[in-house]
């Protein structure tokens, strides 16, 4: 059975605190017992395995010496494939196009969470990054607080979502509004593309906005995990 593999305490408290049931084993450093100490307890009751190891033998089970002194191993979190008649609901869903990088996923999903988006939208198929032991590490506990849902056509999903949510692309284009003057009157459902591409040009004709980041000018954009922290931070406040 494939699983996860969650490194670090703040995402190792998100497992246990959102899917505990989904926790298979735990292992962790003399150092980390105490904080282990109720999550022990936890698999006690459920006769699973859990066990205090050397610093050597943790970080082959993490398959990383970035660690954090604790790892749960756990079933996969996959994304919920979405019902276009039926959408998740809320003032802000984050829609991601392509996104190939699991750091950049984690990073994304770690500021969604900070910011209080409830749910996020992942493009699903070649080059598209989904849940991994990476995307985990790097959201730190993040992915496990919003709602993931995935599609194979996400310019079909994003006609679906238009009754709820007005459809904003994030892009490049010096003619796209600026960000300051996106009207705030619905729920918006925030895209964001490719970290080399940029949105393709089936799901940036879906949205109905686009919206830039104004900068200097000295480089062309943001890494597209920092420029989903300032979106969100503007869009959320």
């Amino acid at each position: 059975m494939k699983t996860d593999t969650i490194c670090g305490a703040n995402a190792v408290a998100a497992v246990f605190a959102r899917r505990p049931d989904a926790v298979l084993r735990l292992f962790y450093l003399p150092a980390q017992k105490l904080a282990a100490g109720p999550y022990c307890a936890v698999l006690a009751t459920a006769k699973k395995p859990y066990r205090m190891v050397a610093a050597e033998e943790l970080a082959k089970v993490a398959g990383t010496p970035h660690h954090g002194g604790i790892v749960a191993v756990a079933k996969p979190l996959v994304p919920a494939i979405l019902d276009p008649a039926d959408p998740p609901r809320g003032k802000m869903l984050l829609v991601l196009d392509g996104i190939g990088n699991p750091h950049n996923l984690g990073a994304i999903a770690r500021s969604a969470a900070f910011f209080g988006v409830p749910a996020m939208l992942i493009g699903e198929g070649l080059g598209h990054a989904m849940p991994s032991d990476a995307a985990l590490r790097t959201a730190e506990g993040g992915l496990e607080h919003i709602a993931l849902f995935r599609t194979r056509d996400l310019p079909r999903a994003l006609l679906a979502l238009t009754p709820h949510y007005r459809t904003v692309a994030a892009t490049l284009d010096r003619a796209a509004m600026p960000l300051a003057d996106l009207p705030r009157d619905r729920p918006v459902a925030l895209v964001l593309g490719n970290e080399e591409t940029g949105l393709s040009p089936a799901v940036l004709a879906a949205c109905r906005r686009q919206v830039r980041i104004s900068g200097a000018g000295r480089v062309q954009s943001l890494n597209v995990a920092q420029a989903a922290a300032v979106l969100l931070h503007a869009l959320c406040g």
